[in-house]
């Protein structure tokens, strides 16, 4: 029987997690996870996903502050792993990544070698891509270069957002980590070298000013943006007042009557645009900062549309 250490942090993690645990061919002997963070208003320690899946079923947790304490490492090897399965954790230092006879396995949210980083999903769909997928390969040095084992394509529905994108894969992970740790243990998983010679799309840690809508964009990237960061961390803008508007949901229309990119349009009462370099950004769902998530149509009732300097009509 296969002895796996698992290792990672988020919900999107537990899936694989669970799905491991329901094969018989392996024993999820520990589970590596982030250290219980300060959250919410009384910034009380929250438990990792993971951790809370592992608690669930029993399973050891180990915490670590730092990968490479001596004392973790010791601890670590005391699970005699034969393979280590990591997905959504922190980049792993050789000592740990190299420790089991089998090495160590990575599910990544894209098609390596596309998006390598931190946020493939998020920056698939901010790219407009009609597809993306889910990797399993071998760790190495460097993040996300590792030998691919297996991997599967998940279709880009137009109306997906990151929420949904994201539980589409999440589901695929799990699948596709289970069809890997199976070929590992039977000797048949293939070990293939990634190719460079593409040009490579990188999915860098989402920061807050990714979200700033540029209206001197085309509409329809600005509407990939959206999507790409609904419903978190969120799209925004400054209205002319100073307020930040967060965007969950538009869509990309003609202009009808053309205006400077940035300055705005609506009826007061049912519609809400923003003018861009080619189109208007058609808001369907917003929340004004202080205030609730809402339709743009109910938004509408309580604010003051003189605010835009728009005509209303």
């Amino acid at each position: 029987m296969l002895r796996i250490v698992f290792m990672g942090t988020p919900e999107f993690a537990v899936p694989t997690l669970e799905t491991l645990l329901t094969w018989s061919g392996c024993e999820v002997v520990a589970v590596i996870t982030a250290p219980d963070k300060p959250a919410g208003r009384g910034r009380q320690l929250a438990e990792s996903a993971v951790k809370q899946a592992a608690a669930a079923h029993g399973l050891p947790v180990l915490q670590p502050t730092n990968l490479k304490a001596p004392e973790f490492q010791q601890e670590l090897r005391g699970y005699a792993a034969d393979l280590q399965v990591v997905v959504a954790f922190r980049m792993l230092p050789e000592a740990v990544w190299n420790m089991p006879r089998l090495g160590s396995i990575n599910i990544h949210a894209s098609l390596l070698p596309q998006y390598r980083g931190a946020a493939p999903i998020n920056w698939a769909l901010i790219q407009g891509e009609k597809q993306t997928g889910v990797t399993s390969f071998f760790l190495q040095h460097e993040i996300d270069t590792g030998n691919l084992i297996f991997q599967d394509v998940v279709p880009i529905a137009d109306d997906d957002d990151f929420g949904a994108l994201y539980e589409k894969l999440k589901a695929a992970g799990a699948r596709l980590a289970l069809r890997t740790v199976q070929a590992i243990a039977a000797g048949t998983a293939p070990s293939i070298p990634q190719t460079t010679g593409q040009e490579l799309k990188s999915a860098p840690k989402i920061q807050k000013e990714t979200g700033r809508l540029d209206a001197a964009q085309p509409a329809a990237a600005l509407v990939n943006l959206v999507r790409g960061l609904s419903p978190i961390p969120t799209a925004f803008t400054q209205l002319p007042d100073g307020r930040t508007l967060k965007i969950f949901k538009a869509k990309a229309l003609d202009e009808t009557k053309p205006a400077a990119p940035g300055t705005w349009a609506t009826d007061g009462r049912t519609y809400l645009r923003l003018h861009t370099g080619q189109g208007q950004l058609d808001l369907l769902d917003v929340q004004l900062e202080g205030k609730k998530r809402m339709p743009v149509v109910e938004f509408l009732r309580g604010f003051n549309a003189a605010v835009l300097n728009a005509p209303t009509v």
